[in-house]
């Protein structure tokens, strides 16, 4: 039984970014998003993430266990050399069971719908700053 599971920022095949909530939702654990930094407390009972947000950085001390999910600037990757590459490729693959291993995979996630993005019209050329600044004013009224 972990303390403190990493995962992924995002899934590419639906890029919803929802698994690290869901799991932590599901285990009842505090969870932190988008994770730059993590350090673990001397005493292992809590963790600090550095969490990216749009404003910056957040940061947020949980106690753990706990769920977070990495962003690109957690680690430095590590690419993998020619011959480790080959070597890699001679590799049976295992093929695992859920169901042997006692994992549910049934879905949690419903989506209701997915709506097409409204057209959007044409841009248009303003000849100087006082006609754009007309048009903010008038017909957008931005301004």
């Amino acid at each position: 039984h972990g303390s403190l599971v990493f995962l992924g920022k995002q899934a590419i095949d639906g890029d919803s970014g929802t698994v690290g909530g869901i799991l932590a939702g599901r285990l009842n654990w505090p969870a932190a998003t988008n994770a730059s930094s993590v350090t673990v407390s001397d005493d292992n009972a809590s963790v600090v993430v550095e969490c990216e947000v749009a404003a910056g950085i957040e940061e947020v001390r949980m106690p753990l266990p706990a769920v977070v999910t990495a962003d690109l600037r957690l680690n430095e990757p590590r690419y993998t050399t020619l011959p480790n590459l080959m070597k890699a490729r001679r590799k049976k693959t295992k093929i695992m069971q859920a169901a042997k291993m006692g994992v549910d995979i049934t879905p949690r996630v419903e989506v209701l719908r997915v709506d097409e993005p409204t057209e959007r019209k044409g841009g248009g050329k303003v000849a100087d700053v006082d006609e754009l600044i007309a048009k903010l004013k008038n017909e957008a009224k931005v301004l």
